[in-house]
């Protein structure tokens, strides 16, 4: 079924047969002015016209006449930010970075290892870490340091640990023995492996 070619107002986004439909902005037009269509660039003002009159207007509609070719380029290149002023991630203006020293902290690496990401800069900092070989790692274990230790650390814990389980110490008690003989062979372990 064909629809009617009634005339609304429209108020306020919607449709209303209610109000008083405006006449069309087109010279001597006695059409209802429904369509609306922007004066200038800036899309602020509007003319009204009827469907005959809008098409019309729409077809002669030039929205960079006025301009030349650099001031077109330049609007054109301003679209994908809505002519908004941008800035890369964490250098706009009056940024805690520049405005305080404050660290861009990156946990996920988003940004990746440039300039803003913690953990890059973390790491670069930190010196490489070394592997420790299972043998060392219990001999570690065994004078009860945390590796990396320097052979100073080294020999100061095995002087504790060889006056605490001694066998005159201990008046000659056998675990106390064995548990000294262990000491001795991580002792040597690392002696052997950890320089100065």
């Amino acid at each position: 079924m064909p629809r009617s070619r009634r005339a609304y107002a429209w108020v306020g986004g919607a449709a209303s047969s209610d109000e008083p439909t405006r006449r069309c902005d087109s010279p001597g037009c006695p059409e209802s002015g429904i369509f609306r269509a922007p004066k200038d660039r800036s899309a602020r003002e509007y003319y009204w016209f009827c469907l005959d009159h809008v098409r019309e207007y729409n077809a002669k509609w030039d929205f960079f006449s006025g301009m030349n070719m650099a001031e077109i380029e330049a609007y054109q290149k301003g679209n994908p930010t809505w002519h908004r002023p941008t800035w890369r991630l964490g250098e706009s203006p009056g940024s805690p970075k520049t405005a305080s020293g404050f660290e861009w902290v990156d946990p996920m690496d988003i940004v990746g290892a440039g300039d803003f990401s913690a953990r890059a800069n973390r790491e670069a900092r930190r010196p490489p870490e070394k592997k420790i070989d299972p043998e060392s790692k219990l001999a570690f274990e065994e004078l009860d340091i945390e590796p990396p230790a320097t052979l100073q650390e080294i020999k100061t814990r095995y002087k504790q640990l060889v006056k605490r389980f001694h066998p005159d110490a201990n008046g000659g008690d056998k675990t106390a023995e064995e548990h000294l003989k262990r000491i001795n062979r991580a002792y040597s372990v690392l002696k052997a492996r950890v320089t100065a």
